[in-house]
């Protein structure tokens, strides 16, 4: 039987964390907005990033509306990874025409998250419960390429500058 309330507290942290997340990745992108948008790499990573932060905070919220069903809360969490995988296939082909390679391997990374989390959606549409479990396993693990890719970003906004400030 389909209980939400057990996935609940579940639900409210990872939605309130990456809510605070995409905060703070976006006030640090701000500050380094010039070095952001003129670099193909780094506006791959920071549109990706905030992506995945926002599809997190609103899955978690369309599951967290009272009177749905699982059927209703799985095809609102497919049809979310569904804009979230547009996004990032776009944006993916635009930064792989440079020559960073990691790129490309986490964009593969965090594509079979995103997959993983659809079957688990799929599965729980079709009356599998556990199927939340594979959903959640998807999720916590899409954390892992945007928090390291939040993370890259910095480091490579930070490594540019560098690079700058030693030419002038």
């Amino acid at each position: 039987m389909y209980d939400p309330s057990a996935w609940r507290d579940y639900f409210v942290m990872v939605g309130g964390g990456s809510a605070a997340l995409a905060g703070l990745v976006f006030v640090a992108m701000t500050l380094h907005l010039d070095d952001i948008v003129h670099h193909p790499v780094h506006r791959h990573r920071a549109r990706t990033i905030l992506t995945g932060f926002t599809a997190v905070f609103l899955r978690c919220g369309l599951v967290l509306m009272g009177g749905q069903g699982r059927q209703a809360v799985a095809v609102e969490i497919v049809a979310v990874l569904v804009v979230v995988e547009f996004v990032l296939y776009r944006s993916l082909v635009e930064a792989i025409r440079t020559s960073d390679r990691g790129v490309l391997v986490r964009g593969v990374g965090s594509f079979a998250c995103l997959v993983l989390e659809q079957l688990g959606a799929v599965i729980l549409f079709a009356g599998g419960i556990w199927g939340l479990y594979v959903v959640a396993i998807g999720m916590l693990s899409s954390f892992v390429f945007m928090v390291t890719g939040a993370w890259l970003l910095l480091v490579g906004v930070q490594a540019m500058q560098a690079q700058e400030s030693t030419r002038a």
